[in-house]
């Protein structure tokens, strides 16, 4: 293997994955530059073995040992990079922690992703899944990316169109998986801005607050203070934040569901499907709070599995499937995991 690239052996993983899981990857490098990214692909050795591309490791789950390369993105830096007639770009490097980015953006007066505050991982992973939170979703943001493909070691620019954004989901799980190597993003940031506070949770803490006009900062601080409320700290408890996406199901099943159950939680999509709250199905089947093993239902979010000290990839995903299978059983609405699992 070339000597230029910085490759460890055997690394633990465990400081890398927020649910805490003690794992071990065969070959792990650390990209600073795309540069690094360009070495691997030429590498034959290298770009043969099982690759794994590591943000801030807030949405996968470790299943063990990582028997190939782990590539982690630790690439850095902020930038005002364009301008729009409605919108201002700012361009983040993939490595960069994502609450730390909208804490920049709003210290320099560029609002627009205030609802995503304090979601964990890294910018390079916010297309991936689409993150959203609060009545946002990163897309509505989203203006394009740079991203290195490693079968063919070029580097491409992708615009929304491209990336077929859905509800935590993208071209990156599908068709671009195991190819693309996210390098940076780019977000259109409104120059009009309107705060988005339909959502009722968030609404109802502004109001708590006695603030009826906020401002880009007081939406942050509100969001900030729910997830603290609801949300374990992954630097205190190992977790991935929400285990499962809220599933969408037609009208009909929606109808039938609300019959059965009237107090069942549902929101109505702008084509006619209903989005069902994967917390309210799993509390509804007595999971909130326990306990499986080394693993567990967080106690004050049914929609968050914990590592409570120890826990293996095996038993979270034990504790996963058996979930499902309550739901499924009375609910008959299939869950969906949002974590990748390695």
């Amino acid at each position: 293997m070339p000597s230029s690239l910085p490759i460890q052996n055997n690394v633990a993983l465990r400081a890398f994955n927020t649910f805490g899981i003690d794992a071990t990857a065969a070959r792990y490098i650390r990209i600073e530059s795309t540069d690094t990214l360009r070495a691997v692909a030429a590498d034959y050795q290298l770009a043969a073995m099982p690759r794994l591309v590591l943000g801030g490791g807030s949405n996968i789950v470790l299943s063990g040992d990582f028997n190939g390369l782990v590539l982690h993105m630790c690439t850095s830096g902020i930038q005002v990079s364009g301008e729009l007639d409605e919108a201002v770009l700012v361009t983040a490097a993939a490595g960069e922690n994502w609450h730390q980015f909208v804490l920049w953006t709003l210290a320099h007066d560029l609002p627009g992703l205030e609802n995503l505050s304090l979601i964990p991982g890294s910018v390079g992973a916010s297309p991936i899944q689409n993150i959203g939170a609060y009545g946002v979703e990163m897309k509505d943001r989203f203006h394009s990316l740079t991203l290195f493909d490693m079968s063919d070691g070029q580097t491409r620019v992708l615009h929304r169109a491209d990336c077929d954004f859905s509800y935590r989901d993208s071209v990156f799980k599908h068709a671009l998986r195991d190819r693309a190597v996210i390098v940076d993003v780019t977000f259109a940031l409104p120059k009009r801005w309107q705060p988005s506070i339909a959502y009722t949770e968030l609404s109802n803490e502004l109001r708590a607050r006695g603030i009826t006009e906020p401002t880009p900062m007081q939406v942050a601080d509100a969001v900030i203070a729910i997830r603290q409320r609801k949300l374990p700290d992954p630097a205190r408890i190992g977790n991935a934040g929400s285990f499962f996406k809220n599933p969408l199901v037609a009208a009909s099943i929606r109808d039938a569901l609300l019959s059965a159950h009237p107090d069942m939680v549902s929101y109505r999509q702008a084509d006619g499907s209903y989005k069902l709250a994967a917390g309210w199905l799993i509390e509804q089947c007595g999971w909130k709070g326990r306990v499986q093993g080394a693993a567990g239902v967080y106690e004050k979010q049914a929609l968050v599995l914990v590592n409570l000290g120890g826990a293996t990839g095996a038993e979270v995903m034990q504790l996963a499937a058996a979930i499902r299978a309550d739901v499924a059983k009375r609910f008959g609405v299939e869950l969906e995991p949002e974590p990748i699992l390695v």
